[in-house]
């Protein structure tokens, strides 16, 4: 286990051992999430699949092409995600967010907590100058979390994601790094 941060709980990067931590997140929250993302067929929530998307993931957290960080609780359950994927370098130096919190830790600004120091890494040891993160209309906890976040809406997008089997429409905000230096 890769340990970012222990305050105010352990923010890790699973490695391809410990996928069965993944696993359990989302078969116990399969119900829960299931308005917020991609159609899940069976195979997705299998073994195989999870040690496969956990040994991409530390690929990619080695190659420095996204960051899944897992939120665990004092006992080691993982309790939320966040992930910064797409990174584009070169002029753009950005990145998109996403996120999601167990049903059981919903309401006590974990994922707050959690995109905030995500936020941090990606600005300081990332040195991304900007995070993008889309939510649909219908979702009242994200944008809460983005604002406490300090991301600013920038526009509506119709059709934007197909997300449990349809297309759905997004609110756009981001976020740019403040302290962002030009090499």
């Amino acid at each position: 286990m890769q340990v970012l941060s222990s305050e105010p709980f352990d923010l890790v990067v699973l490695q391809p051992q410990e996928f069965e931590t993944l696993r359990t997140y989302y078969t116990e929250n399969k119900e829960h999430l299931a308005p917020w993302e991609p159609l899940r067929d069976r195979f997705y929530y299998s073994a195989e699949n999870m040690r496969a998307v956990v040994v991409d993931r530390y690929q990619q957290y080695l190659d420095h092409t996204s960051l899944h960080i897992c939120a665990l609780n004092t006992e080691g359950k993982m309790v939320a995600a966040c992930n910064f994927t797409n990174i584009v370098r070169g002029p753009f130096q950005a990145c998109t967010l996403g996120f999601s919190v167990a049903r059981t830790s919903e309401g006590q600004g974990i994922m707050t907590a959690v995109a905030k120091k995500g936020i941090e890494i990606m600005f300081s040891e990332y040195g991304l100058h900007r995070i993008m993160a889309n939510y649909m209309p219908r979702n009242t906890r994200s944008p809460r979390v983005l604002e406490k976040c300090g991301f600013v809406r920038e526009g509506f997008a119709k059709r934007y994601l197909k997300i449990a089997g349809q297309w759905e429409d997004h609110v756009l905000t981001s976020l740019t790094n403040p302290h962002f230096v030009d090499d």
